[in-house]
């Protein structure tokens, strides 16, 4: 018997954003089903903008899992997180145990399948690459889908994150910002 799968469906119960006021508490797999559209859209947007080769589908199954072990350590808030170097150190090797205890959980045929999943291999350079760009870009639109409803609690958020994504030197991160940024911030009235 395996755990893998119920524990992946625990993604809905574990929480983001924990030190903010949230008008709508977003969940760990919606994260990771926004990540991975993101990163397909990178990857796409790189291919046929900037003539890459990467696999927009790899890299959205990559951004599915990439969050996975916070089905056992929970979501670890950025700013403690990244309070000092020792912590971020500390907290790499609870992601990494985490994620090798659902690894261990796998039936031993499905190991080398799903291992690339949740560890990143090098054959996946690329594609991780554009994972962790729409992870922060998943970041900076929930700043701005939050900032749009009146929630000032995100200004900080929102500024610091714009600055990150802006600084990604990736050019399908900057086509994304140009082309489709600006809808978050709208009202669905504004959409149509």
């Amino acid at each position: 018997m395996s755990h893998f799968f119920a524990y992946l469906a625990k993604m809905r119960f574990v929480t983001r954003w924990g030190l903010m006021r949230n008008t709508h508490v977003e969940n760990l797999q919606e994260h990771s089903l926004q990540v991975a559209m993101l990163a397909h859209a990178l990857g796409v947007i790189r291919n046929r903008e900037f003539g890459g080769t990467v696999n927009p589908e790899r890299a959205a199954v990559l951004a599915l899992f990439h969050d996975a072990g916070e089905v056992i350590t929970g979501d670890l808030v950025a700013p403690i997180k990244h309070f000092s170097p020792k912590i971020k150190r500390a907290y790499g090797e609870i992601e990494d145990v985490a994620k090798r205890r659902l690894h261990r959980m796998l039936p031993t045929r499905l190991r080398r399948i799903y291992g690339p999943l949740l560890f990143a291999a090098k054959d996946d350079r690329a594609e991780w690459e554009l994972v962790k760009a729409a992870d922060k870009l998943s970041a900076y639109l929930k700043c701005l889908e939050e900032l749009r409803v009146g929630n000032d609690d995100f200004a900080k958020a929102a500024s610091v994150l714009e600055r990150d994504v802006r600084g990604i030197e990736l050019p399908e991160v900057g086509y994304f910002l140009d082309t489709f940024t600006a809808s978050f911030s709208m009202t669905l009235d504004e959409l149509n």
